[in-house]
């Protein structure tokens, strides 16, 4: 299971970082990262604390993800 999933994942935190790297000063919300790309909210969850780990993205005060580096 954990095989299957890997990819997947890899694959979504390729094209998130694609997207706020394209899009300078894009700010969205938990609730609009699943609306936008179509996620369950586990799976953002996942995605998103994976990023902000990575030091990419931070939380914003109002709850948004932004790029560490803006």
């Amino acid at each position: 299971m954990i095989a299957e999933t890997q990819p997947a994942i890899t694959e979504w935190l390729q094209r998130i970082r694609a997207e706020y790297q394209e899009v300078p000063g894009l700010n969205l919300t938990r609730r609009q990262v699943q609306r936008f790309w179509g996620l369950d909210p586990a799976t953002a969850d996942t995605l998103l604390e994976a990023l902000e780990s990575a030091k990419f993205l931070r939380r914003t005060r109002d709850d948004g993800y932004v790029r560490a580096d803006s």
